[in-house]
């Protein structure tokens, strides 16, 4: 007879068989019984609704919700095109909002199906599908972007509502950037007669910087007879010259989302101290605080250490034991490359105290920090050297986040435009809050991620003479809130407070974080 092991080793061989077919979205009859129970029990495998399954990480507490999110847009679109076939699409706004490069997970994903049953159909962490009983499209209309079938970018122009450019208006400005001509989007208004919408996509274009589409708009309009009224259905507009041919959705948001935000943050962060004449002074105020980042920083990505393993690395009275538990042995590895990392910061902070660009210095220093943070693990075998090299060439998932940060392709075309702003930017809280932000919010590594982006902020504030500043595991919560809802709701200002309310404590003499009792 076989043992239980036996048996779930068959069912998950099983479960593999499917993985193996990129099946996502997974029905009842695509398991037996047995299989599908014993994958369940074991927790494989996780109900969405009923009759329909997708696999899990037995390893997730209570309540975790990134796998889901993780799998949204695949269950989503396998599950679609089961029930529907090709006779499906998303509506015109969420359409935009991917086409735009804002792949967030929605509370409600918006589709259109003939056979609709106008009502929402529940899936797991508060989200939902409401499939709406509506005709689609001409076929001709619309595209498929990794098996969600769209709206195709100049009719979901047209067909989307003005609310939707006050209400979404980065997915908006990312989406029309993508406009290169006037000849992508006359066709369907000449032949629909769309006098009003011309109106409104005339006076869009005009907002970002597109004058010649918007005159050619206007004026291929008149010249079939229609009377134009251009309106603009923004209701901001933002000093911000867009390139012409924008060739990556994921660029133009970068730029629209720093010029967005900027306002909000010089708004809600504290003065700028003068730049400190001492630099070895400061310097020595920044390894004063060493043990403190350290402990706070490692243990907000879930790391175990202690002061006494921080100062061991730090001097190296340490050599790592392959006989440990392999917990303590990654988290030593990190503490010793916290450490390196960190050495490599203080001369990126010297070179901005020295008056050098601090938009220029983390662009030629980051990859050093990524380096050193992870050569501890390298020397040990555990992270290959070629994953040194670059940027990720995987997709990344942040831990509870609706955020899905951009494709791999899409790193290489956001990390110079960031590094330009960052470069460009003139204003010292601007570059402090959204160099963090946006480097986050990229995720240009697979690992590491939130440390570099605490590090780039630290070169950020010393850059404006701020004090080296540690965000406390304590508020960790506070911290995750703030960045996802600059994310996920493009609303900087939580984030903005947050680490402008540490740097005024640090500013006051008032500590920010401690180390443990021992």
């Amino acid at each position: 007879m076989a043992s239980p092991q036996e048996k779930l080793a068959e069912s998950l061989e099983a479960l593999k068989a499917l993985q193996d077919k990129q099946v996502v979205a997974i029905r009842s009859n695509d398991l037996s019984r047995t299989h599908r129970e014993r994958l369940l029990k074991n927790g494989f495998l996780k109900e969405v609704m009923k009759g329909w399954y997708t696999s899990a990480n037995p390893n997730e507490r209570q309540g975790e919700t990134t796998g889901w999110f993780a799998s949204f847009w695949n269950f989503c679109a396998s599950y679609l095109n089961d029930r529907f076939g090709k006779d499906w699409c998303l509506g015109p706004e969420q359409s935009l909002s991917l086409h735009g490069g804002n792949r967030t997970v929605p509370a409600q994903l918006l589709v259109r199906a003939p056979s609709g049953g106008n009502k929402p159909t529940k899936l797991l962490h508060g989200t939902a599908i409401f499939d709406i009983r509506a005709n689609m499209p001409p076929v001709r209309d619309i595209v498929e972007v990794d098996g969600l079938r769209l709206y195709t970018l100049p009719v979901a122009l047209i067909e989307a509502t003005p609310a939707f450019f006050t209400q979404k208006p980065i997915d908006a400005r990312a989406a029309l950037a993508m406009i290169s001509d006037a000849s992508e989007i006359l066709p369907r208004l000449l032949e629909g007669g769309h006098s009003t919408i011309a109106g409104r996509l005339a006076g869009a274009l005009r907002n970002i910087g597109r004058t010649r589409i918007a005159d050619d708009v206007v004026s291929s309009m008149q010249a079939g007879g229609y009377t134009i009224r251009e309106s603009d259905p923004f209701d901001t507009r933002l000093d911000l010259s867009l390139p012409r041919r924008e060739s990556s959705p994921y660029a133009g948001r970068i730029r629209l989302m720093w010029q967005e935000m900027r306002a909000s943050v010089i708004d809600s962060f504290p003065g700028a101290p003068e730049r400190p004449n001492d630099i070895d002074a400061y310097l020595k105020r920044v390894d004063d605080v060493y043990l403190t980042d350290a402990y706070h920083s490692l243990s907000i990505e879930g790391y175990r250490v202690n002061p006494d393993l921080i100062a061991r690395v730090r001097s190296c009275n340490w050599n790592p034991d392959k006989h440990e538990q392999d917990s303590k042995h990654r988290d030593a590895l990190a503490a010793r490359g916290y450490y390196q990392a960190f050495e490599a910061v203080k001369k990126s902070v010297a070179s901005v105290l020295g008056n050098e660009n601090p938009g220029s210095v983390a662009d030629n220093d980051h990859g050093t920090w990524y380096r050193e943070l992870f050569a501890p693990s390298v020397a040990a075998g555990i992270v290959k050297p070629g994953d040194l090299a670059g940027y990720r060439g995987d997709r990344v998932f942040i831990r509870n986040s609706m955020h899905v940060p951009p494709p791999p392709n899409a790193v290489r075309d956001t990390m110079p435009i960031f590094f330009e702003l960052l470069e460009a930017e003139e204003h010292s809280a601007v570059r402090v809050v959204l160099g963090h932000f946006v480097f986050v919010y990229i995720h240009p590594y697979m690992d590491g991620n939130g440390r570099m982006g605490r590090f780039l902020m630290n070169v950020m504030l010393a850059a404006g003479g701020y004090p080296w500043t540690v965000v406390p595991v304590e508020r960790r919560a506070d911290y995750m809130a703030a960045l996802e809802r600059a994310s996920v709701h493009n609303d900087i200002g939580s984030f903005s407070n947050f680490i402008g309310g540490l740097v005024k404590r640090n500013l006051e003499g008032r500590t920010t974080a401690t180390l443990p009792r021992s």
